[in-house]
């Protein structure tokens, strides 16, 4: 499928067009034009190695922020005269970072008093003499307004591929409504006073949630770019274990990783727990926060989508289940055209079996296979990812295999995310040129 079709009209447009123009012109002419055209290629191929050798920031570790819900809060005293340390697992490295952070779901402004990084060791630990301050504006504190996100400057930090990064910041108190990323799957530390660059956090109270941390940009040269994927709980890891780094995306990190030919590609986790394509729920539907999670990110040059399962499964109670189908076809179209106005390709997953769970009705599942036909036959996709004939039961299609249900029949364990990641095919990030849609 690659290059498109149409790329590949143009392209056979344009020879055409210059085979006139020399059976039309003066010999003499003729080899001016042609002289013209060698520069021209000649300059743009100087301006392609350029743009190989600039540095420029990718992304290597994401969140989609949500509006925490009551049960999303910390302990008491909450955030008040907090220090909060957060862990993330990046994918690909480098010797130059930034940090960026998110006030999206605050009616207020969010103060940070500090903030800074290290490599993280184990549990609250961080790696002695590893931290280092981050600063905005050159400023050791940062006010972001209500709605708003804020990157940290540049900072010179040897950051590993797959490691682990501690992001540790103060907080004097906190914006009315709070910003979170509730799934997190990893374990969040909370100590009383101010202790940013504390090697360890003795006593500290534990949540899994990330609170305020957005995003971690690398700087990078060469192809390096970033993978995004826009989904659900799916994609979120729900029912993978905690601080086991077992979703999908993580497997396809590890993979893109330890392949020569893909090594320097990011992957940014964009999922959300109970999203949906068409309606809010726990975070603002696909539609709504794809400019937002997907084409602002940095250097993204490829997109997987995996949502629809929600929109399926919470169409109850007189929703017609072929409507929602046709419904989310239109929500799929509407992301493949601005995903492609931004150069970026958009690959298609299939939704995967829930047969067995609170989702589960015969229209449910006629549903899932119209708008699994079309994701595999329309061709609107650039490429399609068959999750569903990856962890289906082969005995019963419409259920999860057992070797891959968590036990709930609809979120796959940590063996079922596992065979999901390295299902994907690499080829499918192998290319270092983009299509201009």
């Amino acid at each position: 499928m690659f290059p498109p079709e149409r790329f590949r009209v143009r392209r056979a447009n344009t020879t055409k067009w210059t085979e006139a123009v020399l059976r039309r012109t003066s010999p003499v002419v003729a080899w001016l034009f042609l002289l013209m055209l060698v520069a021209i290629s000649i300059t743009a191929g100087f301006a392609s190695a350029n743009e190989e050798k600039a540095e420029r920031w990718v992304g290597t570790w994401a969140s989609s922020p949500q509006l925490a819900q009551p049960r999303d809060l910390p302990p008491a005293p909450g955030f008040a005269d907090i220090t909060l340390r957060q862990v993330v697992r990046v994918s690909i490295g480098g010797t130059k970072i930034r940090v960026r952070f998110s006030n999206a779901s605050g009616k207020t402004a969010l103060t940070i008093a500090s903030s800074h990084v290290a490599k993280a060791a184990r549990g609250a630990a961080i790696q002695a003499g590893t931290d280092k301050l981050l600063t905005f504006g050159e400023q050791s504190s940062v006010t972001i307004p209500a709605g708003a996100l804020i990157y940290s400057d540049p900072l010179d930090f040897d950051l590993a591929p797959l490691s682990d990064l501690a992001v540790t910041i103060h907080l004097k108190g906190t914006p009315e409504a709070v910003t979170t990323h509730s799934g997190a799957r990893a374990t969040s530390y909370l100590a009383e006073g101010e202790s940013v660059s504390a090697t360890e956090l003795p006593g500290a109270q534990t949540v899994e949630h990330w609170y305020f941390l957005n995003a971690v940009d690398v700087a990078a040269r060469g192809p390096s770019a970033a993978v995004v994927v826009l989904g659900d709980s799916l994609t979120d890891g729900r029912s993978s274990a905690t601080n086991g780094n077992g979703r999908w995306p993580d497997e396809l990190a590890r993979r893109l990783h330890a392949d020569k030919h893909t090594a320097h590609i990011g992957v940014l986790n964009e999922g959300i727990g109970g999203n949906r394509l068409l309606h809010d729920g726990l975070g603002p539907n696909a539609l709504a926060r794809l400019d937002r999670d997907v084409l602002t990110q940095a250097s993204v040059r490829w997109l997987v989508v995996l949502e629809g399962v929600n929109d399926i499964g919470t169409c109850k109670d007189g929703c017609d289940e072929d409507s929602t189908a046709h419904e989310i076809i239109g929500a799929y179209r509407q992301i493949i055209l601005r995903a492609h106005s931004q150069n970026i390709r958009v690959y298609g997953a299939t939704i995967t079996p829930f047969g067995g769970s609170f989702y589960a009705t015969p229209e449910a599942e006629r549903a899932r296979q119209v708008v699994n036909r079309w994701i595999r036959n329309s061709g609107r996709f650039d490429a399609v990812i068959d999750f569903d004939v990856v962890v289906r039961d082969p005995n019963d299609p419409s259920n999860l295999s057992p070797a891959s249900d968590s036990g709930d029949h609809l979120h796959p364990n940590d063996a079922g995310y596992k065979a999901m990641g390295v299902s994907v095919d690499l080829r499918l990030f192998r290319s270092k040129s983009t299509f201009r849609f």
